[in-house]
């Protein structure tokens, strides 16, 4: 059954994204949509198990890596003041909003906070693909939401610990902050220093595809270190990639990385998302559903936007990159899970939220497409 699930998967996310892309949309919005008629909410002939999930991980990872082989570290270095006002901009007004809102629908402070938490959570990933098709991932823009991103991620978590501490978590909130400060200096200094010599080490060995395999483990290596210092994978693999795009070894990693990526392992991902999410388990709260999709888009879509206008873009990227940002993804969803764990959220609003983050990603390509500045002829 799994090998035929895949063969389903592999197939259609193939045809949808053609689909996608000769109504004018990027693929990937096709690719997300199949996931949702393929899952439990229409045919249901793909579940969400275990292993699909583990296979989903994998290819977010080598989306993010793969992008991080793309990006210009100079132009990356830049984005950095650009990329922290994005990133606090999308922070502190879907934040506001969202306990506004957990406020005004019943729930108490804690629980409401929590909401605007999730909201303010990013994931850049179904962004960077639709960047990547239009051409688009190694601009300003591009560049800026990477870093707005990396910044969103660890700035949410610590608020996160914040709030489990006064919900009653056992949360030792200088250690969180120091392993993560040990992450990104561990990370940067092997990035510069060893990964570079590493690879040089694999070339002359005799055996098939030496230098890729290491590029892959150093992949895996970094985002296997992010997760263990409670950083997002996908940040560990973004900066992976970065390292190695600083090598000689950059265009035979990226050519071979992604046709074993976007061959198995990044369908599926894109797949995953549609598959979880059960519209059924929704019963009567679509209208709970419906408020809170127009919070999630519009919060930070003003947010991120606004703090790309505070760094000197103009309207038009504004808006694109404000619009970069409103996929919540694979990021907001483990968040609501750690939040039902803690008592923060019933399975009611949680079957919601899953529905949230979902149309917080299908609208993200089709707006990015509609918003991104068109290329200069």
């Amino acid at each position: 059954m799994l090998i035929f699930e895949l063969m389903i998967i592999l197939v259609s996310t193939k045809l949808a994204g053609d689909l996608a892309a000769r109504l004018g949309q990027p693929s990937v919005l096709g690719k997300l949509l199949i996931g949702l008629i393929l899952g439990p909410s229409v045919l249901g002939l793909i579940e969400h198990t275990d292993f699909l999930s583990e296979i989903s991980q994998i290819g977010v990872i080598l989306l993010m890596f793969i992008a991080g082989l793309e990006t210009d570290l100079q132009e990356f270095k830049r984005s950095g003041k650009a990329g922290a006002l994005v990133g606090l901009g999308g922070i502190v007004v879907p934040l506001g909003l969202g306990w506004l809102s957990g406020l005004l629908i019943g729930l108490d402070t804690l629980e409401a906070i929590f909401l605007g938490l999730l909201l303010s959570a990013t994931s850049v990933s179904i962004t960077v693909q639709s960047l990547r098709e239009m051409g688009r991932l190694n601009t300003r823009e591009g560049n800026t939401l990477m870093s707005a991103a990396v910044i969103d991620d660890v700035v949410v978590v610590i608020l996160l610990a914040f709030l489990l501490g006064f919900a009653g978590g056992d949360v030792n909130l200088p250690l969180l902050i120091g392993k993560k400060a040990a992450f990104f200096l561990i990370a940067i200094l092997v990035g510069w220093k060893a990964v570079p010599w590493l690879l040089q080490k694999f070339v002359p060995l005799r055996v098939t595809e030496a230098v890729v395999t290491m590029a892959l483990a150093l992949c895996f290596l970094f985002a296997w270190f992010a997760e263990l210092t409670g950083v997002a994978a996908i940040i560990g693999a973004y900066i992976a990639g970065v390292a190695i795009a600083q090598t000689r070894q950059k265009e035979e990693v990226m050519h071979k990385t992604e046709t074993i990526a976007y061959s198995i392992f990044v369908p599926v991902f894109f797949t995953s998302i549609g598959v979880m999410t059960d519209l059924q388990a929704i019963g009567s709260s679509w209208w709970l559903v419906a408020v809170l999709s127009v919070v999630a888009v519009l919060s930070k879509w003003i947010g991120s936007g606004f703090g790309a206008k505070l760094a000197g873009f103009s309207t038009q990227s504004s808006l694109a990159v404000g619009a970069g940002m409103i996929s919540r993804g694979e990021v907001a969803l483990i968040i609501a899970a750690i939040g039902m764990e803690a008592g923060l959220l019933d399975r009611s609003l949680f079957a919601v939220l899953v529905v949230v983050v979902l149309v917080t990603t299908v609208l993200t390509p089709p707006l990015l497409k509609l918003t991104f500045p068109k290329r200069e002829a």
